[in-house]
């Protein structure tokens, strides 16, 4: 079977291909990609090149195929994988396979499989080591964002507490406490208050911070004071904009400040301010992940002496938090398409992956058997002043409070032009 797919050969090299897979075999399953959600990870493995942990050293004479955050159905399955994965089954991938220890992973050091790919042979050890996950949701779109939620979940269950006079730990959030969220009107901290608000594990206040009141604004928008408050969370957004944000911070959290403190920037006076707003056994999680490998911050140490203040950081998520992020999606417990900020066919992947860090915004998610430029959702009805399709999508996406959706999808599926 034929497929078109975007390979790495080295450094900043990649090229859009079409070539044959190998057949499925006794022990192969094949699949047709629909969505795949480009990852600063993948900028980082094009400019690495060989020299990235995962890819191979011999990419230039034999090139793998980049993307990991992606989804689709399945086509073929060999006779190994009959009893468990039937054609037209729908899934998204756990890329972090550590099969027998290795670090390859799909989307960096197979041939066959990755997300910038319109069909894909899945290799025997994806499925060895339950890396490909079954979903039973409608849109595509978010199963190729169950990876990046995957990381927030992990996120949430690597918070810990301790029961006073003892050693015991408890691992999550603090159970109805108060969490802040700093410098969280982006993306990926929309994420994260929509899964605070809505998923398992609930506290009782969630502070939103950033200092652009428009951002906040936008966020408060998409998951509301109002839904927080009918699952039971009081929900608010702060500007940090101030002369002093620590005491206002502290305040609002009633005086004895934050059980959990989620820091989503990489920048020093951030991770300070969390330090400082955080409670008796208070517990800080650095998610945002700094190019900057000197990156560091102050932090107080009489307080983790006599406070018993702590902190965790977490890079990824596990084949667990992938199945939670897939369940909770598929049931409509949580909505992350506001990561999603820009789309495009698999023609625009290449340019995209290699100029990631200069496109402003969140996610960019590319439709593998489409050809259109990348296009970001709040320019659309600018440009469908020339391309009727745009001026539809944009009326689509007005109706979905500016956010991608599954009516946005099924009109890209339809209509778009195809490769």
């Amino acid at each position: 079977m034929k497929t078109t797919a975007l390979r790495i050969y080295g450094k900043m090299d990649l090229r859009l291909e079409t070539f044959d897979l190998p057949p499925v075999g006794d022990d192969g399953i094949v699949a047709e990609v629909v969505s795949d959600s480009i990852c600063m990870s993948s900028y980082k493995a094009s400019k690495q090149g060989p020299e990235h942990k995962r890819v191979p050293d011999d990419c230039a004479t034999n090139p793998t195929i980049i993307g990991h955050e992606f989804a689709g159905r399945i086509l073929e399955v060999g006779s190994k994988w009959q009893d468990q994965f039937q054609p037209g089954d729908r899934f998204g991938i756990q890329p972090a396979l550590m099969y027998k220890g290795s670090l390859d992973a799909p989307g960096y050091s197979f041939p066959t499989i990755g997300g910038d790919a319109t069909v894909v042979r899945i290799p025997s050890c994806v499925m060895e080591v339950d890396c490909l996950l079954k979903y039973t949701g409608e849109a595509f779109f978010l199963a190729s964002l169950a990876e990046p939620v995957s990381c927030i979940i992990g996120a949430l269950k690597a918070q810990y507490h301790m029961t006073p006079a003892s050693y015991e730990h408890h691992m999550g959030i603090l159970e109805g406490g108060k969490v802040a969220c700093l410098a969280s009107a982006g993306p990926m901290g929309l994420g994260l208050v929509d899964l605070l608000v809505h998923g398992d594990r609930k506290p009782a206040l969630v502070v939103v911070t950033d200092i652009d009141q428009a951002r906040l604004d936008r966020a408060a928008s998409i998951v509301t004071p109002a839904d927080a408050k009918a699952h039971g969370v009081d929900l608010r957004y702060v500007n940090t904009k101030t002369s002093n944000p620590v005491q206002d911070l502290i305040d609002i959290s009633g005086g004895t400040g934050f059980d959990d403190v989620f820091v989503m920037a990489p920048v020093a006076p951030v991770v300070e301010q969390g330090d400082a707003i955080l409670g008796r056994d208070g517990c800080l999680n650095f998610f945002a992940g700094p190019t900057d490998t000197a990156f560091s911050a102050k932090f107080n140490f009489y307080n983790v002496h006599y406070g018993n203040t702590h902190i965790v950081g977490t890079s990824g998520g596990t084949k667990e938090d992938m199945q939670d992020a897939l369940a909770l999606m598929s049931a409509g417990r949580i909505n992350p398409a506001a990561m999603i900020t820009h789309v495009g066919g698999l023609t625009a992947a290449k340019e995209t992956t290699l100029h990631l860090p200069d496109i402003a915004g969140g996610k960019k998610l590319i439709y593998t058997h489409c050809d259109f430029p990348l296009v970001a959702i709040s320019d659309l009805a600018e440009k469908g002043k020339e391309n009727p399709l745009y001026a539809e999508l944009a009326e689509i996406c007005a109706r979905h409070n500016g956010l991608w959706s599954l009516e946005a999808e099924q009109l890209v599926l339809a209509k778009f032009p195809k490769l």
